[in-house]
């Protein structure tokens, strides 16, 4: 039986057209490029059109000057490497750690603590789960009180005298990339910082600027120490939005 010459030829499957592709550097880098053009716009662009892409949530405010310098310890030391500050919306998560992270939460931290790697738990809603001395004896010895921990001491914290000099000066640059601190909490930065830790000290003028603040001391040493400002940022952690309304939403 002799094939029609007539008989139309079978064209190029999809795969050879991509080889050509993948064959001619400058065409793939072309390509790429537009794919990448028009996914950026399709993502980016409506956001030109909203007036703010977190939602706001009440009861949040920018950090303390003493949480906020716990808050760089926490960086200095690295603990972000283990402990991530983003509990996902699922089960398993929330029953271990909580109502899931919300966006408003990190809208004041730079850079925020959101992540996927975890040595230890997620620290996202450790505020007011422990006591001040149950940080005290894990910063300065984890395995004291969690003995399969690998979490190295950090005791020398609260042997180092916590620098507030330039507490103001870091107060305005964060101000200055958008988290709302005022010409007033900026001067009184270094008065609220100590006063936070003197629980007999004028607190007033702190609660006013910061409501909710915890005054008290935390390392259960009369000087201002690096302890006391990171045990100050881990109990104000996940304390300030309530959660209950949340979960009455979602329950609907």
């Amino acid at each position: 039986m002799t094939q029609d010459i007539h008989e139309p030829k079978p064209r190029r499957g999809l795969l050879d057209r991509h080889a050509t592709l993948e064959r001619n550097a400058t065409l793939l880098l072309v390509g790429s490029f537009l794919v990448v053009t028009i996914g950026g716009i399709v993502e980016i662009a409506p956001l030109f059109w909203l007036e703010n892409t977190i939602e706001k949530v009440e009861g949040m405010r920018p950090y303390t000057p003493l949480e906020l310098a716990g808050r760089d310890i926490y960086v200095r030391e690295g603990c972000y490497v283990c402990h991530s500050q983003m509990i996902r919306p699922m089960r398993d998560e929330v029953e271990r750690y909580g109502h899931y992270s919300l966006a408003a939460e990190s809208m004041y931290d730079h850079p925020f603590q959101w992540g996927s790697k975890r040595t230890g738990p997620d620290v996202a809603r450790v505020g007011g789960r422990y006591s001040d001395e149950w940080h005290y004896d894990h910063l300065s010895d984890p395995q004291s009180v969690v003995p399969e921990s690998v979490m190295p001491k950090y005791d020398y914290l609260a042997r180092t005298r916590l620098e507030v000099t330039h507490i103001g000066d870091l107060l305005e640059t964060h101000a200055m990339v958008g988290v709302p601190y005022t010409d007033d909490m900026i001067a009184n930065a270094r008065d609220d910082m100590r006063v936070q830790v003197d629980p007999w000290g004028d607190t007033d003028g702190l609660l006013e600027r910061y409501p909710g603040a915890q005054v008290r001391d935390f390392d259960r040493n009369p000087q201002l120490t690096e302890m006391d400002a990171l045990i100050a940022y881990l109990q104000m952690l996940g304390t300030l939005v309530d959660f209950s309304t949340f979960i009455a939403d979602d329950s609907r």
